[in-house]
């Protein structure tokens, strides 16, 4: 699934959630945990949408979370895992679960355990407090509601918040205010109907991820959406009083070319949902042998068959068009669409900015997998590799030096796509057929790139805040001599509380309010590691054109060696000067001999 930038800010307030601490019993030989794929899988039967469960009265709801929480502490019980982001998630499920239970005193040890767990400074202070400032207030007032709770959850998390560095959590806190202001019942219920209910309706069950976002909104209903005014005043005042922004390191880093750099064209595949090619004039690719699709690259629909649009269709703009700003669920639904048809050309004109010898090419293929409508079968993820081979040899034969590749898929996608869809209700059988499914992707993505080594190709580490490796995310999790995985840091060069990390992130980049193009011509700022990504496409193609000689893995080394690495050690920040000026001493050493 693409990772999408941040178009919107989130209606759901601390939607981070999973589950109880670690089960003290020892004597069973638990599992070890290398990948996500070795995690169980559950089902959990619904008889009503998920939007109407959610809303249930508490005996029903408490049923639905009693099996939650049972599997939630075979989980623990019986598994070894390792991996950060799925204890965190783990513990937030956990956590839910013990304020929906009135287990406040358990909550603070959990929210203790969830911060030890954190590496981002940011996280570290800003984890857990929301939840932290209720459950003290349940234990201060002997209730969750009325007068008395409402005061002490204001006395708590004004303390807690006010004695927050503004310098660290800045970016967090500016997100938290924005989604206290967004967050409603209506929007909550639009979540579910758009994220949860086709899933019941096709297989009549929710598997554990979609079960845990279904506890995670009833929390929301239950505790954060009564103190709403309160919190959003809090963030407001704080925010208010401390709102200086950080300094933008990356101007100073630039580099602009001129046709005075004596460039050579370079060819810059953006391998995304589509590109409005209209608005980027001689920086756009022709090819005098034209493709199915046309001379900008190739494109392809979702069932694999030749396009002949290199944007998002424009029928489904029309479509958007029609929704009224009261229909909540269709907006959502419509956000989806827009984050498709805005994201090829934002991540294009990052590419392309400062460098007048690039020619963008275009390779179009809708990664919105869990959101298509018909099932999943051998046939299609074939049909699919097919088409991501011809876009391996289109770019090896015609000499497309960089790609970007602002997306990523693993296999938990393909379970959600199979239960969104009427795929097997078993467990067992579900992750079956999806692992099968995401090994013909895996290697059809992997051979791609390995059948063009003369290209560079860049991809997004993802936007879940996880190990990409973990999760398997092709290709962020792939290793391969002429593949790059970026990261994303804001305008200071901190990293961004939605990055994703592992060992195949080895830079940083810009992934914060980044300004680009949309269809259109018009500039918007987004965030999101896909944002990141074409920002280390752009410094590749500007090496490339001032020397069209390197070899990929020259130009990773030259990014980098330019690149500076962050006192903790944890950030590897891009320098597309310093780059530059590498390869252009490296060009001018033989002459000085």
């Amino acid at each position: 699934m693409v990772k999408r930038p941040f178009l919107v800010v989130a209606i759901l307030a601390g939607l981070c959630a999973v589950p109880l601490l670690l089960s003290a019993c020892q004597a069973v030989q638990k599992k070890k945990v290398t990948s996500q794929a070795d995690l169980p899988r559950f089902t959990y039967p619904i008889e009503m949408p998920a939007s109407q469960l959610v809303q249930a009265d508490k005996a029903t709801f408490d049923r639905f979370a009693a099996s939650v929480r049972a599997d939630l502490d075979r989980v623990n019980r019986d598994y070894d895992i390792s991996d950060k982001a799925t204890q965190r998630e783990l513990l937030g499920v956990g956590l839910d679960l013990q304020q929906l239970a009135g287990d406040d005193r358990g909550a603070l040890e959990t929210v203790t355990a969830l911060r030890q767990l954190e590496d981002k400074p940011s996280a570290r202070l800003v984890t857990g407090l929301l939840a932290k400032s209720e459950a003290e207030a349940a234990i201060a007032a002997r209730d969750t509601t009325g007068a008395a709770f409402e005061q002490a959850f204001t006395k708590s998390y004004s303390t807690a918040v006010g004695a927050l560095p503004w310098d660290v959590v800045q970016d967090s806190m500016k997100a938290s205010w924005a989604q206290a202001r967004l967050a409603s019942r209506a929007a909550l219920i639009a979540v579910a109907r758009s994220d949860l209910d086709p899933a019941v309706a096709k297989s009549h069950s929710l598997n554990n991820a979609q079960a845990w976002q279904l506890v995670d909104m009833r929390k929301s209903f239950a505790l954060d959406l009564p103190l709403i005014t309160q919190r959003a005043g809090v963030l407001g005042a704080y925010v208010t009083a401390h709102n200086i922004v950080k300094p933008d390191i990356w101007a100073a880093r630039e580099v602009t070319l001129t046709p005075r750099d004596a460039l050579t064209p370079v060819l810059v595949g953006i391998w995304d949902q589509g590109v409005d090619v209209s608005i980027f004039g001689d920086n756009v690719f022709s090819d005098t042998h034209a493709t199915a699709s046309g001379t900008h690259g190739l494109a392809f629909l979702d069932d694999g068959g030749p396009s002949q649009s290199w944007l998002y269709p424009q029928a489904l703009m029309r479509r958007m068009q029609s929704y009224t700003p009261e229909q909540l669920h269709e907006r959502r639904e419509l956000q989806k669409i827009l984050g498709g048809y805005v994201h090829g050309t934002h991540v294009a004109g990052i590419s392309a900015r400062g460098n007048p010898a690039i020619r963008l090419v275009v390779a179009r293929f809708n990664d919105q997998l869990p959101d298509f409508t018909f099932q999943p079968t051998p046939e299609w993820a074939h049909r699919l590799g097919a088409a991501f081979q011809q876009m391996s040899d289109y770019f090896r034969t015609r000499n497309v030096r960089v790609v970007n590749m602002s997306w990523a898929d693993d296999p938990q996608e393909f379970e959600l796509w199979l239960s969104r869809t009427g795929g097997p209700t078993d467990p067992a059988e579900r992750k079956r057929r999806a692992t099968e499914l995401y090994a013909i992707w895996h290697d059809a993505v992997e051979a791609a790139i390995e059948n063009a080594p003369n290209t560079l190709f860049v991809c997004a580490a993802g936007n879940s805040d996880s190990d990409a490796s973990f999760l398997e995310d092709v290709p962020a999790g792939l290793r391969l001599p002429n593949l790059i995985a970026v990261g994303a840091v804001n305008q200071a060069g901190d990293e961004t509380s939605f990055t994703s990390y592992g060992p195949t992130v080895v830079v940083d980049a810009n992934g914060y309010e980044v300004e680009s193009y949309v269809p259109g011509g018009a500039r918007v700022k987004l965030s999101g590691t896909s944002m990141a990504s074409p920002n280390v496409t752009n410094l590749a193609a500007k090496l490339f054109a001032i020397d069209p000689s390197l070899t990929p893995v020259q130009a990773i080394e030259l990014i980098k060696r330019g690149a500076t690495t962050s006192e903790d050690g944890r950030r590897h920040l891009i320098d597309p000067k310093r780059s530059v000026e590498l390869l252009r001493s490296a060009k001018a050493a033989p002459s000085t001999r």
